[in-house]
């Protein structure tokens, strides 16, 4: 059963970042902290800021900008003895529709340079992830517009709250990550997600309709 010791949120700092669709991992965990009443803090040795939940749990967004996520991770978890299998890193995902949630253990990195660079810090790719769609531009609108470009956009109205509804169901199974019951974690966010609720979002940023 795992034992998870270390989140992270992978997100990119800064105000004209906060509602684009490569800061899922940032929504995720800002969400979950305020569930659990946890402040994050700034910590410049582990390179982001940092929140202590308990039972020796700790939640992180790196403020090294995405590519470079790995010195965050790799600070904090030799720091803290982590191992990588107690690692759970959250992430948007290109190859999954909004409203998609996925969790799994190692694998590739699909393209995601944060990823990418937590395993070439780490030595190792065995960490968990925690992956929210958000859709590929190839699908959208604006079939040809850039990846990079696409992913630091804010996506429109109907995607943001269907990603949403995935932080929703992703926070009801916390309850199961919490104890490292990650198989009933997976048949919960596995599961095909209800309706987005019409009510308040939980991003309060503005978004592009």
């Amino acid at each position: 059963m795992t034992h998870f010791r270390l989140i992270v949120g992978l997100g990119n700092i800064g105000r004209d970042y906060e509602a684009t669709r490569h800061n899922v991992g940032f929504w995720w965990v800002d969400a979950l902290a305020q569930s659990l009443g946890a402040r994050f803090s700034q910590e410049a040795k582990f390179f982001g800021e940092i929140a202590k939940v308990n039972h020796g749990l700790r939640l992180i967004k790196p403020t090294t900008y995405m590519n470079l996520s790995g010195r965050s991770v790799t600070a904090t978890a030799h720091f803290f003895a982590i191992a990588p299998e107690e690692i759970l890193v959250v992430h948007d995902d290109l190859d999954l529709a909004p409203g998609v949630v996925r969790l799994k253990q190692g694998g590739g990195f699909a393209g995601h340079n944060g990823l990418r660079d937590i395993a070439t810090q780490l030595g190792d790719a065995n960490f968990w992830r925690l992956r929210f769609g958000i859709g590929h531009p190839r699908d959208s609108e604006t079939p040809r517009q850039p990846v990079a470009d696409y992913v630091l956009k804010s996506p429109p109205l109907d995607e943001l709250r269907a990603i949403e509804n995935a932080i929703r169901r992703a926070l009801d199974a916390w309850s199961f990550l919490e104890k490292g019951n990650t198989a009933d974690a997976m048949q919960s966010l596995h599961a095909a997600p209800d309706k987005p609720p019409p009510q308040k979002t939980i991003i309060d940023k503005d978004v592009c309709s």
